[in-house]
This record gives structure tokens, sequence and C-alpha cells, in this order.
């Protein structure tokens, strides 16, 4: 651990740093510097392929070594935005005098008022945000979800065939199968990837108050509207959102902030009974040399694994939580607040990322006790009174349920012998006995609905 992550005050950049390094690229200050500076490149090239008369003369060789402003951005490009914004105090213009600098460089100093040209800092920070999101969200985030999620397909096709007593409101009820109690939680997170997958990434980009005020008084025969559509839509990759204020009003994002957030709370589902499961001594754990469960007690094998991964989504969703509440909210046509807020988006994928990593390594360790599991059913069979009662209404039997639950509600243990002895005594005919003995804990489990 380097000092800086000894030293950092959060977890995401000092002790989870590794897990949540894979998003530094697009959620750090260098990363979000990089993105305005694309987003600006990108609209000047934009303007001088119009063409403004202005920039008539700028040839399109010019485009690459432009574009390597932001492709080889390097730490040292980031120190020399941080250099300016300390005397501007202004972070979006630190950037557009960064690229003044680096036009004069390339020689093109006769363009560069044309950097920024008619825009607000909402234009770009509305635009470089979604695009640092949208490439997080499909390079890093969905990735890293989709393989949790192949991870209990597998599990689930694996344990597809295996009896288990299932437990509502904690107690004892109809058995079902662990394959597709897992597979359960694998497809509620496709459900929500699915919803996730038609909310656009919403930019913004029309001006100081969304009206191009300052374009159309500059150059009134240009369709600035058409322009802006091509510059996010087609060039970026986003989804401009047509009317708006000073600020893209981040409906969408907080639309996508929510989805997140039932991501992870379906992953709190899953940890807390995988946890359940691991103290029932359904599944052992495999040991690592050397690892220490308890300071005091050696036999000790804890989850932590899904306890970390529980802890982390509880961190994520309040921020989650708070992003989608705050965010579509902003005084008249504009206040400041969004922008120190929405710095926090990264910290929320952030701890998700790290959950995702903590509940990959816990699955990975899991280990299947069988034999418990089998136990835990032969010493409930009190279980398949549901399915004797209900073949007995079946075939008429006056008051079935109330006989089971006389038969199940006493202080006894309801054993294979009870249930026996209990088929046994009833008024019907041998073959619907034969049927009533043929159920057990082990095979009431329903319709195999793994394929």
């Amino acid at each position: 651990m380097t000092n800086y992550a000894l030293n950092a005050i959060s977890p995401v950049d000092g002790r989870y740093r590794k897990a949540a390094e894979p998003l530094a690229t697009y959620f750090s200050e260098a990363g979000l510097i990089r993105y305005r500076i694309r987003v600006e490149i990108e609209y000047f090239i934009s303007l001088a392929r119009l063409p403004l008369p202005q920039l008539q003369s700028l040839e399109e060789q010019f485009d690459e070594p432009l574009r390597k402003l932001y492709q080889d951005f390097s730490p040292a490009d980031a120190e020399r935005v941080k250099q300016i914004e300390a005397t501007t105090n202004h972070d979006v213009k630190a950037v557009e005098y960064f690229l003044r600098e680096r036009f004069d460089q390339l020689g093109l100093s006769a363009y560069k008022e044309f950097i920024h040209f008619g825009l607000t800092s909402q234009d770009i920070n509305n635009t470089a945000l979604p695009l640092a999101l949208k490439e997080a969200w499909y390079k890093v985030l969905l990735p890293a979800i989709e393989q949790i999620v192949l991870k209990l397909e597998e599990m689930a096709d694996q344990w597809k065939d295996i009896p288990m007593l299932a437990r509502t409101h904690g107690q004892p009820a109809s058995p079902t199968r662990l394959g597709k109690e897992i597979l359960v939680f694998a497809r509620r997170i496709r459900d929500q990837l699915g919803l996730l997958e038609d909310i656009p990434f919403s930019a913004k980009f029309g001006g100081a108050t969304g009206n191009f005020n300052a374009h159309l008084v500059a150059y009134p025969e240009v369709d600035w509207v058409d322009f802006a559509e091509k510059l996010i839509n087609q060039t970026l990759g986003l989804k401009r959102t047509s009317l708006t204020t000073q600020i893209e009003p981040y409906d969408n994002l907080a639309a996508f902030c929510h989805g997140l957030f039932r991501i992870n709370t379906i992953a709190i589902d899953l940890c807390r009974d995988i946890w359940t499961y691991i103290s029932l001594d359904y599944f052992k754990q495999k040991i690592k040399a050397g690892e220490v469960g308890s300071s005091t007690m050696p036999h000790k094998v804890n989850p932590i694994d899904f306890e970390n991964a529980e802890g982390n989504l509880g961190i994520s969703n309040s921020i989650l939580q708070h992003l989608a509440a705050k965010l579509p909210i902003s005084r008249l046509q504009r206040d400041l607040t969004d922008s120190t807020t929405v710095r926090n988006l990264g910290v929320a994928l952030g701890h998700c990322l790290i959950s995702l990593a903590s509940m990959g390594r816990g699955l990975d360790k899991l280990l299947l006790n069988q034999e418990a599991m089998e136990i835990d059913l032969e010493n409930n069979w009190a279980v398949v009174a549901e399915a004797i009662q209900t073949v007995l209404r079946r075939e008429g039997v006056t008051d079935a349920y109330e006989q089971l639950k006389q038969l199940t509600r006493t202080n006894r243990q309801i054993t294979r012998e009870t249930v026996a002895a209990f088929i046994s005594s009833l008024n019907v005919s041998e073959k619907v006995k034969r049927e009533l003995a043929s159920i057990s804990p082990h095979n009431y489990t329903g319709i195999q609905l793994v394929k």
C-alpha cells in the first residue's frame, strides 16, 4: 500500500484502492479534466467542420494532434490545469486556458478564440460527466455485475437438483431446490439491467441558459440545434436533452442511480441469504492458509466477504439515493449545489465495485455441505403436511387442513414414522395411501425451474 493510500481519508482511495482503481480513469480529478478536454476538443473540431468562416483554413490534418490532447493526457497535463485553476479559481476556465497554451504549441494560435466559443461551463460539465459515466458503466461496472450474474447462473445449474429446506418467516417451509433459489437473484439482477439499458446518458449543450443566445447572435445563419444534436448524439454517443436551463436536469441520471440502487439492494439480499446459509452450515468456506477468523477464537471462518459487500453496498446506496433526490432540483436556471454533489458519483460506483469484488471472492469460497441440508430436511417432516392435506382435499376428505394442523402443531417431533402412522390411519384408498407415502421432504420440491 502506498503512502498516499495509507493517508487517504476515504477507504475507496485508501484500504480498498486496488478494488476501486479501475474507476479512477473516469471519476478522479484528472479523469474529469481529461473528459472536459475531450468535449472541448470535439466541439472545436465540429465548429471547424461546419465550417465557420474563421476556421475554414484549419485543415483536417490537425484533427489528430488535437485529439491527442485528451488521448495522451498525462499527469503533468493535469497538474498544469490545476496550477492554472489556482489562479482562476474556476475549473472549466482553467481547462480553456490550458488548451490555449497547447494551441500555441501546435501553431494554432490564430484559432484559439474558438476554444469554448459561446459556451457555459455546464455545456462542458454536463457532457463530460455522462460521457465518463457511460464509459465507466460499459467498461468497468457492467462487466463486473455480469461476472457475478454468470457465476450465480453457473452455481444454479450445478446445484439445480439439490433439495433444500425453505424458510419463510425464518420457520421451516415447503422444500425447494438450492439452484432455483440462487437463480432467483441472477434473474432479478438481469431484469434490472434490462431496465437500466433503456435509460439514456443525457447531456446538455445549449449555451448559458440553454437557448444558444451567444451562438445565434454571432452566427444567426447556423442551425445550432442541429449542430448540437450531431455533436452530442453522433460524435460523443450521448443523448442531448433539447430543453434545459443552464444545466442538464439530471432526470435520467437520477433514473440511473435508482436503477443501480435496486441492483445493489438485490445484491444485499443475496449477501444476507448466503450469510444465513453459511450459518446453517449449508455451505462451508474454503480455508486460505494464514488467514485468521478471530483474534481470540482460532476455530472461526467468518463470512467476511459477504459482510464486506453488504456494508459497501449500503454506503453506495446511501449516496445513490441522495444523488437521485438532489440532482434534479436546482434553483431557477441553476445553482451550484449539483457541482459539488455530483462529484460523489464515482464514490458511489466505487463502493459498488468494491462490493462486487467481495461477493466474487465469497462465492468462490463456497463449498456445498449437502449432508447438512439432507439432515435438515430429515428433521423437518412436518413440511410435507402441505402436500398431504392438498391431496386429501383433492380426494374430498373433510377438514383435511385441520387434521394436518392437529398432527403438526404439537410439541413432539414430527418424524418419518409419525407421518407414516398418520397416513396409515386415513380412511382413503390404498392407492392414495401409497401416493402419500411416496412424498418426503427430500422430493417435495415442485417444478424444476432451472433449465
